[in-house]
């Protein structure tokens, strides 16, 4: 009967072993996944950071330019802009 029961503890133990290498494997596979998609994830957001950087110089020309791109009017608004912040810079001197 000892012997027996020697026989069967040596069969757990070589099925816990297996089953300890199978999940081992198993979690350097996520491991591997989960670095993947975090750098697939970082890409993404510096994509999405570049985007919304595209969209503000979209929103800002389209500010000066207004709607029909009339480049007089834009430099018009430039210029009174450059007076407004020149007389404030006066202001400042004085």
């Amino acid at each position: 009967m000892g012997q027996d029961l020697a026989i069967r503890l040596k069969s757990k133990v070589e099925e816990l072993i297996a089953r300890c290498e199978t999940l081992d494997r198993e979690n350097a596979g996520l491991k591997a996944s989960l670095a993947r998609f975090e750098a697939d994830k970082e890409k993404k957001e510096n994509r999405i950071k570049e985007l919304e950087k595209q969209i503000d110089n979209l929103r800002l020309k389209e500010a000066f330019l207004g709607t029909s791109g009339d480049r007089t009017q834009a430099r018009r608004k430039v210029a009174r802009l450059i007076k407004e912040i020149d007389a404030c810079v006066s202001l400042l001197g004085d």
